[in-house]
């Protein structure tokens, strides 16, 4: 080992120091398993740019996608009860709400913010699926009402970013009870006649999927997105049979008319902009 190696290296090493590199830079995309550099996932808004992969998104991330700039604002949700059976399976419920609150840095599974969206004034609502899975409890029902109130009062097109595994089993009947109560809000919109759209990501389950999720004037679906009520594993050992390629997904849904349009993301903001256009426009005609 010469000189230079052994001893004058370590010494400009200690002199510069080492600097830390982030371990965040790249991205596996769980798809097609290439490395997508951080800045260019940013880019294409978490759109894999080798097999056009959808990756999850988070409700604060939908929210920046799908405004104006800087016309946004959000809102502060009501509060409910914490814990309201004291329930407790291998960890007590407050604890999991007290990680997903520290996780997510959010009370609940929702984001409420109004603004603009190619001009038109909306009110959305996007669900965190980081936070306990999207489930649907109290606060979420308490949020997707006040976010149909607020639309309401502001004259505004409500849109809702849903993505969910269902019901929150740590709430009971509790959580049984928003399905009807987030029906009620969809109604208060329509009965105004304000448009109600509807985006279903990746995955879009359960009792949302048995309520408001489907209720929209328009709904538009992610390329790829998983979109149903029980999963395709319980559908299958139910009916004793082989389910079509595809089952569930948004393309098939399309193409069986239970979506009215599969739409990449890149462009879901425009679309957004133009059917709040038309919907406004025929409204007021």
């Amino acid at each position: 080992m010469s000189w230079l190696s052994q001893y004058v290296r370590p010494k400009i090493r200690t002199l510069l120091g080492r600097r830390e590199v982030p371990e965040n830079l790249w991205h596996q995309c769980p798809a097609c398993q290439q490395m997508i550099f951080h800045r260019d996932l940013e880019k294409s808004l978490k759109v894999c740019p080798h097999c056009s992969h959808h990756m999850r998104a988070t409700a604060a991330e939908r929210l920046a996608w799908t405004f104006d700039p800087e016309t946004s604002v959000s809102i502060e949700l009501p509060k409910v009860a914490h814990d309201p059976l004291r329930f407790r399976d291998t960890k007590r419920y407050a604890e999991r709400l007290r990680e997903a609150r520290e996780k997510t840095g959010l009370e609940d599974a929702l984001r409420v913010a109004h603004g603009t969206i190619g001009g038109h004034k909306a009110v959305v609502a996007a669900m965190e699926f980081a936070f306990l899975g999207g489930s649907m409890g109290a606060a979420v029902g308490e949020g997707i009402l006040a976010a149909a109130r607020l639309a309401v009062l502001q004259q505004a097109a409500l849109v809702v970013f849903t993505a969910s595994g269902g019901a929150r089993m740590q709430e009971g009947a509790i959580s049984l009870m928003q399905m009807p109560r987030t029906v009620l809000g969809c109604g208060l919109v329509k009965d105004a006649g304000l448009p109600f759209i509807v985006v279903l990501t990746d995955p879009t389950a359960g009792g949302v999927t048995a309520s408001f999720a489907m209720l929209g004037d328009i709904l538009i679906a992610e390329p790829g997105a998983l979109i149903g009520f029980a999963g395709p594993r319980v559908i299958e050992q139910t009916v004793r049979e082989k389910l079509p390629e595809g089952f569930q997904r948004a393309e098939y849904l399309f193409a069986h008319g239970v979506v009215d349009r599969v739409v990449p993301r890149g462009q879901l903001t425009a679309t957004l902009a133009q059917v709040i256009g038309l919907l406004t426009v025929r409204e007021a005609a």
